[in-house]
């Protein structure tokens, strides 16, 4: 029974650093490209942001009840340093390439990684994982995305 008092008081608290860091406005119009499919790098970087002011990860992750239980996440260990390249990849594409990520071809690819000091291969990986995201995104959006049903 403890625990799992233990436990709300982890997600109330939770809750609490979300809503000091989360608009109303900027939620409601999220959601709202969320429904329509037209998530961009942009979102996803302002969606880091956000998360990044809530603390670390790791502590984000420990106060969700059960994930402590999990045997893949026991010991995870998330460098938080990711949202900072993330960020600097996402930083220095145009404007244009975060909004129409199918315009980066492979010069752009090179540009991006030597303005963001990573590699190409980090550029591809994000962009893959971002392309994977959208897809997860579009099959949650056909399952029929009902109104106040995401946490952000």
């Amino acid at each position: 029974m403890a625990s799992s008092i233990l436990g709300m008081g982890d997600v109330l608290s939770l809750i609490e650093k979300a809503q000091e860091v989360v608009d109303q406005k900027q939620a409601a119009a999220l959601e709202r490209k969320l429904r329509k499919s037209q998530f961009t790098l942009e979102d996803f970087r302002d969606q880091l942001t956000q998360v990044r002011k809530m603390g670390s990860l790791s502590d984000i992750l420990k106060m969700i009840p059960g994930m402590g239980k999990i045997k893949h996440l026991k010991n995870l260990e998330i460098d938080d340093r990711e949202f900072v390249r993330i960020e600097a990849i996402i930083n220095s594409m145009t404007a244009q390439e975060r909004r129409q990520h199918g315009i980066i071809n492979g010069s752009r690819r090179r540009r991006i990684a030597a303005g963001s000091g990573t590699r190409v291969q980090d550029v591809n990986n994000l962009l893959k994982n971002y392309i994977q995201m959208l897809k997860m995104l579009k099959k949650f959006n056909q399952g029929g995305l009902r109104r106040g049903m995401l946490p952000f």
